[in-house]
């Protein structure tokens, strides 16, 4: 069986399935592949939409028992894990099915099964256990092809113990029980999310990071926030730390430990889970037969407009490289598509937000405070305490922060970082702001609805100008 199409799509996740959509949009005929039933990828299948259900769950867990301070009493939750469970997976269900009927009515083409690039213009497509009954593979030739292939949980070999107490991201994600203990090894956000949910569930979680901070990369006083919460939320988060052994023990994982932080070098846990990151799905079978290049680290190489070194082929997402985020696949695969259709455009974001979405949250864009200093750059950074906001006293949520990081001289938003209940929100303001190359002064004057968190936006810029209504604070000459 031999097809052709204009667009040939590799990979249905958020970066896939929004080039062929958009495709489809500009009138070409399109093509999208993927093993799944229905488009969505690592995101919507085993990511960011199961990881978020549950953390709205962890979220009510945590409030019902913090509603003591406010004079209202629940009895403690009662946990249903099958029907938790069946919940998360009727969200992901709802979600992905939806998409199949958008690229039906799209009119794209959705192949599910496996590809292997044939060369620059043609793929064969294997569908083993096909369910509409047809297993012989397809072969397809094809204009333009778009390489959107996602990432996978990484799995160093010290970690690697043939265990099903010994969990990735996936594993977790199924709930396949709620552990007495539970040791998470890497203090990322992927570790530190569903160590959240696991601790709101009733798991006594331990963390350890190998660096001298969580969140590596981010701003300190932002991580700060999230560090003192989960002081309370977890049994033991221990810095500088590292994992050397890992063995299966009775009923538990006996974990070899490394670090100064660490009591006793042996500890016991029911379950390990390892969230040390990801690495890319660049393996595609035939791409040898490609021009495409890859660099040390297994990224497909491309250039601004998302074009590998071969002319017929684009790849976007994770496949190309960091921030692995899905909101930044479906940007560059806009990109991509603009490109194939003869438009101008080229992937040159300002601002691309980052959301850990623990309790509290924790968001920044544009230039971080780290990166700033690491570069020598002149900035200079003004920040509103959230025990000035009256919102967040309302919402028993006061140690929040939210900070600009802006330009001296002409006092351009160069950046926004935000701790608190609801940072993934407000951080929206931030990108919007940075990517129209708005001032301090513009952001001042911008009349915000009171009382709410986003006014903490308005006063920082306030803040800025030695001018905040609900903080004393001069303004303090630049700082780098």
């Amino acid at each position: 069986m031999t097809n052709s199409t204009h667009l040939a799509v590799i990979g249905g996740g958020p970066g896939g399935y929004a080039a062929a959509f958009l495709a489809a949009d500009l009138g070409m005929q399109v093509t999208l592949i993927d093993e799944a039933a229905h488009p969505g990828g690592v995101c919507l299948y085993r990511g960011c939409m199961p990881s978020k259900a549950l953390l709205h769950v962890a979220k009510v867990l945590t409030e019902a028992r913090e509603a003591r301070a406010w004079g209202v009493e629940f009895a403690e939750p009662a946990l249903d894990l099958d029907r938790l469970r069946a919940w998360k997976d009727g969200v992901v269900g709802r979600l992905t099915g939806g998409l199949g009927q958008l690229s039906t009515q799209r009119g794209v083409t959705y192949l599910r099964g496996r590809a292997e690039l044939l060369g620059p213009t043609s793929v064969r497509v294997t569908r083993p256990d096909n369910p509409d009954g047809d297993d012989e593979p397809v072969d397809l030739t094809f204009t333009h092809g778009i390489l959107s292939t996602g990432s996978r949980p990484a799995l160093p070999a010290v970690l690697s113990l043939d265990s099903d107490r010994v969990w990735d991201s996936t594993r977790a994600l199924d709930l396949p029980t709620i552990p007495e203990s539970l040791l998470v090894v890497g203090g990322g956000y992927i570790g530190l999310e569903l160590g959240s949910v696991y601790a709101a569930l009733g798991s006594a979680v331990t963390v350890v990071e190998m660096t001298s901070g969580l969140l590596p990369g981010a701003d300190r006083d932002l991580v700060s926030v999230l560090a003192r919460r989960l002081e309370g939320l977890c049994q033991a988060v221990l810095l500088e730390t590292t994992v050397v052994g890992l063995a299966e023990d009775g009923d538990g994982v006996r974990v070899t430990l490394q670090g100064d932080a660490v009591a006793h070098s042996e500890q016991q846990f029911d379950r390990v889970l390892v969230a040390v990151g990801r690495v890319p799905n660049s393996e595609i079978p035939g791409l040898e037969r490609t021009a495409v290049q890859r660099d040390a680290r297994g990224f497909v190489m491309v250039d601004g407009q998302r074009r590998t070194a071969e002319p017929t082929l684009f790849a976007v997402g994770d496949l190309v490289g960091e921030p692995m985020l899905a909101h930044k696949a479906s940007h560059e695969a806009r990109t991509a598509v603009e490109a194939i259709a003869g438009h101008k455009a080229v992937f040159e974001p300002g601002a691309i937000p980052a959301v850990v979405f623990t309790d509290p949250e924790v968001a920044w864009c544009g230039l971080t405070e780290t990166q700033a200093k690491a570069e020598g750059r002149s900035v200079q950074v003004t920040r509103f305490p959230w025990a000035a906001s009256g919102r967040a006293m309302t919402l028993d949520r006061p140690s929040g922060v939210t900070k600009l990081i802006i330009d001296p001289e002409s006092e351009q938003i160069l950046g926004v970082g935000i701790a608190g209940s609801g940072a993934g929100e407000l951080i929206a303001e931030g990108v919007v702001a940075i990517e129209m190359g708005a001032t301090a002064a513009d952001l001042r004057l911008c009349i915000h609805p009171h009382p709410t968190l986003s006014e903490t936006l308005m006063e920082a810029a306030e803040v800025f100008f030695g001018q905040s209504t609900h903080v004393y604070r001069p303004k303090r000459a630049p700082r780098v």
